[in-house]
């Protein structure tokens, strides 16, 4: 599994290099509706009007999907089985949610700019300005706090930060304050640059609630960062599969799902396993949005769909993800029962950070982070 999906320094070469095979067109030709100013698909008159509206653009571009990430490559391939008719293009698969607004500032105006956004929230709420209002047919089974109220963007699949190790190499960490210890020295690392990747911003939350701050101020997460690489036991490279096989990163912060796919990627090479600590759990959802730009504003709509619907919403779950819609889900027995069994426990006591305070963290840790851990 390549976890490198949040990474800040992923060069956007194949997005700006990537030529589609079809012409995008911004409206159904036979309705003559703008798909760009659709909000709904009631704008589209059907569901099939809006399929039939993506089948006449012929393309979709994504961007910043690893295959390995969430179980994102099942469902991409879903996808373009379901529709042949549409080319999906992938674009920087390792690229930070930072970069995929850059992405979007850089081709804007092109055939190859991002129709689609898969976001961390604090650079969703810092990038409204580049996306378009929908709301999906699910949208009233979207939990209030997990979606912008305007339909510009809403969470779709999340987990809880944890920790993930390999336990020939360290003892397991039952605690943050384990990690400082002398058997850590070189070894912690987490997923990419918290100014900039949402997993790492998870990660400097996870440690302000376990070191006793609240998401109110996440100075106490920088703090313990700040110590970690005082003692030398933080190590700044990006955790890849690569890194873990060989030892260069044997523990590292990230999402449950993401660590656990670690553990099946590198099974019979590297031993590996997963904690979400005890105490207080840090959960979070990655958001979706539709590019106001999109040069095939019919198919982003369709792909928001797609996502929504149990099917794909279930098949989070097999990624070892929870879907938003898991209360409609469990409510109206769409979920798939094995896979929802299969989760681990959440823990009794979880925190998930608001607008207002992902947006105070994210200034703070543009202020403080490069010089805390340099």
């Amino acid at each position: 599994m390549n976890t490198t999906r949040t990474l800040a320094g992923v060069a956007l070469v194949a997005a700006t290099a990537m030529t589609l095979g079809a012409c995008a067109t911004d409206t159904a030709p036979e309705s003559g509706i703008d798909a760009s100013t659709a909000t709904s698909i009631a704008d589209f008159g059907t569901f099939a009007d809006l399929e039939a509206a993506a089948k006449a653009e012929g393309a979709l571009n994504v961007i910043a999907l690893p295959r390995d990430w969430a179980n994102y490559g099942e469902i991409l391939d879903l996808f373009i089985e379901r529709y042949p008719e549409i080319t999906v293009t992938e674009a920087s698969p390792d690229a930070s949610s930072a970069e995929e607004i850059q992405a979007a500032e850089n081709l804007a105006g092109q055939d190859t700019a991002p129709d689609v956004f898969d976001l961390g929230l604090a650079v969703a709420l810092s990038s409204t300005d580049y996306f378009a209002p929908y709301f999906v047919e699910r949208w009233d089974d979207i939990p209030a706090e997990l979606k912008n109220e305007d339909g510009l963007f809403w969470g779709d699949y999340g987990g809880y930060m944890a920790i993930g190790y390999d336990p020939d190499a360290v003892p397991a960490p039952t605690s943050l304050q384990d990690l400082l210890g002398e058997e850590y020295r070189g070894k912690v690392a987490i997923n990419g640059d918290p100014t900039q990747a949402g997993a790492a911003f998870a990660a400097v939350g996870m440690a302000t609630v376990q070191n006793g701050g609240t998401l109110d101020d996440f100075q106490a997460g920088v703090d313990f960062f700040a110590e970690l690489n005082a003692a030398g036991n933080f190590v700044k490279i990006d955790p890849t599969p690569a890194t873990v096989a060989s030892g260069e990163t044997p523990v590292v912060f990230d999402w449950d799902y993401l660590n656990a796919g670690y553990a099946a990627e590198l099974e019979g090479q590297r031993n590996w396993e997963v904690v979400v600590l005890p105490g207080t759990g840090y959960a979070g959802y990655y958001n979706q949005a539709i590019n106001k730009d999109a040069p095939n504003p019919a198919a982003a709509r369709l792909w928001m769909e797609f996502l929504y619907s149990p099917e794909v919403q279930n098949l989070w779950l097999k990624g070892g993800a929870r879907p938003v819609l898991e209360a409609s889900l469990v409510a109206n027995g769409e979920i798939d029962e094995a896979l929802y069994a299969a989760l681990p426990e959440a823990p009794a006591d979880t925190v998930v950070p608001s607008a207002e305070q992902s947006e105070a963290a994210a200034t703070l840790l543009g202020e403080q982070w490069a010089t805390a851990v340099q």
